[in-house]
């Protein structure tokens, strides 16, 4: 006994340092899992853009995630082609100088990034959308409205425009660009045409991107990029338009193509409405419809008459399951039940 007791000592003694090391070892991996969920300042770097990523990258990427890509609303390519088609003429009229108008890029971006990224000083056209109770915006730069300016007072051809900086614009540059823009809005009402009807009035003139506040700073909108070149003159014009003015149009610039009928085929409801005369249904003529106490079914034997307390030209209802198709009279045709249809039923409700 002596001996199994000093056995089971000794086997006993060197467990001890077997379960400290065996805590050790469970205690260290909850540290380094602890220390994982940390971030370090590299990662904090990255996450939000910084030590030269991409401007598109971290928390900037997760904001714009939810903004809408003009790319979804394929006819507005369309419409700006055949705007700036249609001012190229235009202006051509209005200038009586050789011009050019080239889109340079449509994209999208919140109303705040707009507004900030203007260079100033610049003149903002807000023009009203009448049919869809909306506004939208127009960006002149100095350059163009220079331009514009030097062109219509009868500017020398082939000399860059004068620009004065430092001073507000005056009322008669006003005015000529004003023309400009009203001329700018009507292409633009024609170029929508074969999409919808519209009208673009001319609503006011700002120089304060401040006072030319037409939505929320938050809301998306698309702007497409104008440049307008007369000979050695010429600069950019911006178009906005908020996501939320076009609504009331969405769906018809989402078509992939002009004319697209979202869900229709023509051939194939020509053919359903043809086979539709050829279906076969079934019918279930209700004659007369009365409530009776479960007493008195209970009392019904073989051969009990019941009373319908019905004329023999009663209307009989012709259901299809449970939607009342027809209504009729009860006769007789050949030895077999017939009834002569009258017209539609009456649907409840």
């Amino acid at each position: 006994m002596a001996e199994e007791k000093q056995g089971i000592e000794k086997n006993s003694t060197p467990t001890q340092p077997e379960t400290k090391d065996l805590q050790d070892n469970t205690i260290a991996p909850q540290t380094t899992s602890t220390d994982n969920s940390l971030l370090n300042q590299k990662e904090i770097d990255s996450l939000m853009g910084k030590n030269g990523e991409e401007a598109g990258a971290g928390v900037k990427a997760i904001l714009n995630s939810s903004m809408v890509s003009y790319e979804r609303l394929p006819m507005l390519d369309v419409v700006f082609d055949r705007l700036i088609r249609m001012m190229a003429t235009s202006l051509r009229n209005f200038t009586q100088d050789n011009v050019e108008v080239s889109l340079e890029s449509i994209e999208s971006m919140r109303f705040g990034e707009y507004i900030d990224s203007l260079t100033l000083p610049s003149l903002l056209g807000v023009f009203r959308a009448e049919e869809w109770d909306n506004y939208g915006l127009i960006s002149v730069d100095s350059s163009l409205v220079y331009s514009i300016v030097d062109v219509l007072l009868g500017g020398r051809r082939g000399t860059a425009a004068m620009r004065i900086e430092g001073r507000s614009y005056t009322t008669i540059e006003l005015n000529l660009v004003k023309d400009m823009i009203d001329l700018v809005l009507s292409d633009l009402s024609t170029a929508f045409d074969p999409i919808t009807s519209i009208n673009f009035t001319y609503d006011r003139t700002e120089t304060n991107p401040r006072f030319a506040t037409i939505a929320r700073l938050s809301n998306a909108v698309i702007i497409a990029h104008l440049h307008i070149d007369m000979e050695d003159r010429g600069g950019k014009l911006d178009l906005m338009l908020p996501y939320a003015t076009l609504e009331p149009v969405k769906d018809l610039l989402l078509q992939m193509f002009m004319g697209e009928r979202y869900g229709r085929d023509t051939i194939w409801e020509n053919h359903l409405v043809e086979e539709l005369w050829d279906a076969e249904i079934e019918l279930n003529a209700t004659i007369k419809e009365m409530y009776i106490d479960l007493g008195e079914i209970a009392h019904w034997k073989k051969g009990t008459f019941i009373n319908l307390e019905m004329s023999k030209n009663a209307d009989i209802t012709l259901y299809c399951g449970d939607v009342p198709l027809l209504t009729g009279t009860m006769g007789r045709k050949s030895n077999k039940i017939a009834i002569r249809i009258k017209g539609k039923a009456e649907k409840d409700g």
